[in-house]
């Protein structure tokens, strides 16, 4: 058990923050087993089979995010690779920014990680840093970008709902619920952990409350300097993340774009090929193309490519529309 103590000025700036890096992270522990709950099978089956197309080498990256295991430290993660966000939303190439300028004095881990990796990132810092930035990038478009707005649509319902919480009844109403493995009591949040004891004071430097798709039912924590204290949680509604929800054409939805369009933006509930869209809906494939390129110069679907295929997916906008529509859209407010 951790026990953090937050003094008023650690009240005040407690705030949240998404970041795309740990979430790179996260996800790359769920392809190496420690999604045991099978809550991310439909992400992980698809990825899986579009990393092994793309014939990478991600051993840079996947070396230095332990394998899940008995050892008490299988679960760490060097904090070098995900330092928290300094930003409420940063994009990812800002965080991989950080990464590149990593000083050499914090290269080291408890982590069960590879000596020659470590020995290889002390020996020749930049080189290797670099190589570690641009893997994480590649792995970003091929696993993550297709699924970003998704992801980005639960993290964001997560922090409104955080924010309501902290608005009805102050601190301990907001972390009353915010996992079972934390508890608030007189100033003080109890934090369940594997491996750690012992008490921690943050002397004003406040928590940052980092809400992350892939972590369930895991809440890790960053408390070490020099990182910004942090727990990176399971989000509410995480278990609908994946859930296919049934592709209904909203009226009013096809009175503005038409009902073929209506039909494709309704329809990208995941990531998706033209030819797949076309045998789900009975277009024809250069019917479904068309419609397609119309709904992208409209901001609307956005495209990923992924090996030899392309991908298409709602953006953010796209997600916002379907969901004003009240067509095909996630429940904001239920828990998972």
């Amino acid at each position: 058990m951790i026990d953090i103590e937050l003094g008023l000025e650690d009240v005040a700036r407690t705030r949240f923050a998404i970041s795309p890096l740990w979430e790179v992270v996260a996800s790359v522990r769920v392809l190496k087993g420690a999604d045991e709950h099978g809550l991310h099978r439909t992400w992980v089956e698809q990825v899986r089979r579009r990393l092994a197309a793309a014939d990478l080498d991600l051993e840079p990256l996947f070396d230095l995010v332990p394998v899940p295991t008995r050892s008490p430290w299988a679960g760490c993660v060097p904090g070098f690779i995900c330092p928290p966000p300094t930003t409420p939303l940063p994009s990812l190439d800002v965080e991989l920014a950080t990464v590149r300028a990593t000083p050499p004095a914090l290269l080291h881990t408890t982590a069960e990680v590879p000596p020659a990796r470590m020995a290889a990132l002390r020996a020749d810092p930049a080189a290797e840093l670099g190589r570690l930035a641009d893997v994480m990038e590649t792995y970003w478009e091929l696993a993550l970008a297709p699924y970003w707005s998704r992801i980005l649509t639960l993290l964001e319902g997560d922090i409104r709902y955080r924010a309501g919480r902290l608005v009805e009844g102050g601190a301990q109403h907001l972390f009353a619920d915010l996992d079972p493995q934390v508890t608030w009591a007189a100033g003080t949040l109890h934090l369940e952990h594997r491996t750690v004891r012992g008490g921690r004071r943050l002397d004003g430097r406040g928590l940052l409350l980092v809400p992350s798709a892939f972590v369930w039912p895991r809440v890790f924590s960053v408390l070490d300097e020099p990182w910004q204290p942090s727990l990176r949680y399971p989000p509410n509604a995480v278990g609908t993340l994946w859930h296919r929800r049934s592709a209904t054409v909203s009226d009013a939805l096809a009175g503005v774009l038409g009902r073929s369009r209506a039909t494709l933006l309704t329809e990208l509930t995941a990531p998706a090929s033209t030819t797949g869209l076309a045998r789900r809906t009975g277009m024809t494939p250069g019917g479904v193309s068309q419609h397609l390129k119309a709904l992208r110069t409209a901001g609307l679907v956005s495209a990923h490519r992924a090996g030899r295929e392309v991908l298409y997916a709602r953006t953010r906008t796209g997600e916002i529309v379907v969901e004003a529509a009240g067509a095909g859209s996630p429940p904001s407010t239920a828990h998972g």
